[in-house]
């Protein structure tokens, strides 16, 4: 920049910068008011994982009530098998997740419990659910059991397993599957009994005229949610979260366990 008698007049140089530093400014003007939408969840994207059947109570007034408050914001919902959600988070490929308990947590994040389900005993014959099952009158039943994939992660499968060896009886389902209401399903029409998480099960039970029974002692599930060790989690996928754990809330108070 060169100074006359009367004002300051920029050199060739100074000429030549000057629409790169104008693009600078209105790059980093462009940058701010985009950071300024995400936090204020007016643009982002939600990526979260949970269990495939996570739609059957809790993902679809989820994800209702999220786009009612933030329609600008994208959703990807990944439902699959708790340990595949926990890789996925470590992998880096989802921000965070809604697993049940026990998954392999290195490299994770576990929040304390948010929610608690139970494993119940579900059969068309009224006779087989009248009381507590223990494992040996589970082991005498036709099974259909569902997690057919990862019948060696799924905790449910696990816990079925360990109690089984502790009391020298082995569990020997006559049909695996791999979704709980596909097993729900095959039950109804007669094909054997099967154990499903109650609040995945009770609205098909009620409709299908199931019976039901705890198991003896019971299978108390726990769920949490994961993030990846020093991940960042965007605005939205937090406030996702956030809402869950209310909805989640509100599901235990309107169905408690019996």
């Amino acid at each position: 920049m060169t100074r006359t008698s009367r004002r300051l007049l920029l050199t060739d140089a100074g000429k030549q910068l000057l629409p790169l530093a104008e693009r600078t400014l209105s790059d980093a003007r462009e940058l701010a008011d985009w950071s300024k939408r995400l936090r204020s969840l007016e643009e982002g994207t939600v990526s979260f994982g949970t269990f495939n059947s996570a739609h059957l109570y809790l993902l679809t007034d989820l994800i209702r009530e999220f786009h009612e408050l933030h329609p600008s914001v994208r959703i990807q919902v990944v439902g699959l098998n708790s340990s595949e959600v926990a890789d996925e988070v470590r992998d880096g490929h989802l921000e965070a997740g809604l697993v049940q308990l026990p998954v392999d947590d290195r490299e994770l994040e576990l929040t304390p419990s948010v929610f608690r389900d139970q494993a119940v005993y579900v059969s068309r014959n009224p006779e087989h659910a009248s009381g507590p099952i223990d494992i040996a009158t589970l082991a005498s039943r036709p099974l259909i059991l569902s997690e057919a994939r990862w019948s060696h992660d799924d905790p449910l499968r696990v816990s079925l397993t360990e109690r089984a060896q502790r009391e020298g009886a082995v569990i020997h389902p006559i049909v695996e599957v791999e979704f709980q209401t596909h097993a729900l399903e095959l039950a109804a029409r007669g094909v054997g009994d099967s154990l499903v998480s109650f609040h995945v099960g009770r609205q098909f039970m009620r409709a299908r005229g199931l019976s039901w029974a705890p198991l003896d002692p019971p299978i108390v599930e726990h769920y949490a949610f994961v993030t990846r060790k020093g991940g960042a989690i965007s605005p939205a996928t937090a406030q996702f979260m956030r809402l869950a754990h209310r909805i989640l809330q509100r599901i235990a108070r309107e169905a408690p366990l019996k």
